[in-house]
């Protein structure tokens, strides 16, 4: 078997290899662009540099890796980055994947792929949709929940009317080692990690704090992909997640509990989103009967991880 990771070099894809290659027998094929710093990607990867957003690259692309399973992982997944430039963020994410389906449609290639959407679908979120399942009513509200929601159903309409066995899913917020220092676990711990080694004074400076979001380790989501991947019923969209909300606040404080300094806060308006919505946690109750799937390592865990990598980083 051959899976084909796009955006291979990324967070969640060098987490994705570790598992297939742990867990599985497969070939392990993934992309990266030109300017990917590729140090996360280990072990056996036929890595190839392409841009998916030129089709004639998606077509070689397929012809050479002939995948069984497709992961596509390759996109603009930062939120404020979407509202700073929109376009880029649609082009890269929309044009990329239609690339890609059409040319997996035009090989005659049926791989079980896994088109991967996000919580920031669901939008503007109120309290009587929580927990939120599949049904919820999508309503976006940044550049990025609109593509990902563009993503999502042409997914369903490539299982349509091209009969692609494809699998959404819709994961809700995955952290864990790796991630980039823009998001707010690795921040924090960044931050943290440079005040023990005294490369800064000792002020945290924060964003929103009263947020609370559905938090899985990036090593249970990838797991997860991998049973949707396998067991999945195409055409079907899941929610992932740990059905539980945990706010900013207790992200953070459990980070300060594990560091000997004596740390000060400071808020930064420009950590603040244009639009945030104050509370999200999915039903997965439909993936669970699916696949079986389970998340095994605590929040808790996940954060003294992602502490343990920054201080890895910095020495």
């Amino acid at each position: 078997m051959r899976a084909l990771i796009t955006g291979v070099a990324g967070f969640v894809g060098s987490h994705l290899v570790d598992a297939l290659l742990a867990e599985t027998d497969w070939q392990v094929w993934g992309t990266f662009l030109f300017d990917s710093d590729r140090a996360n990607i280990v072990g056996a990867v036929s890595a190839i540099q392409a841009d998916l957003r030129d089709p004639e690259a998606v077509r070689a692309l397929i012809e050479q890796s002939q995948p069984d399973y497709i992961f596509h992982l390759a996109g603009q997944a930062y939120v404020p980055q979407s509202w700073a430039d929109p376009w880029d963020t649609y082009e890269t994410n929309i044009r990329s994947q239609l690339n890609l389906l059409q040319s997996v449609a035009a090989a005659g290639l049926t791989p079980r792929i896994i088109a991967v959407g996000s919580n920031e679908e669901y939008g503007l979120v109120r309290a009587s949709d929580l927990p939120l399942d599949e049904d919820t009513p999508l309503r976006p509200n940044n550049p990025y929940s609109v593509s990902k929601i563009a993503q999502d159903f042409m997914g369903l309409q490539y299982f349509l009317n091209q009969q692609l066995p494809i699998i959404r899913v819709r994961p809700f917020n995955h952290i864990g080692p790796r991630q980039n220092e823009r998001f707010v676990a690795p921040s924090f711990a960044k931050q943290i990690v440079e005040i023990e080694r005294g490369l800064r004074p000792p002020v945290l400076r924060l964003g929103n704090m009263t947020a609370q979001r559905d938090f899985t380790d990036v090593r249970d989501m990838v797991r997860a992909y991998i049973l949707g991947a396998q067991r999945g019923a195409p055409g079907e969209v899941y929610n992932i997640g740990s059905g539980r909300a945990r706010s900013v606040r207790e992200m953070l404080d459990i980070m300060l509990a594990a560091s000997p300094i004596q740390i000060t806060e400071e808020t930064d308006p420009a950590r603040f989103r244009p639009s945030d919505v104050p509370i999200s946690c999915c039903d997965p109750t439909r993936f669970k009967q699916q696949t079986g799937w389970e998340p095994r390592l605590s929040f808790e865990q996940t954060l003294q991880d992602i502490l343990e990598d920054w201080r890895n980083r910095i020495a």
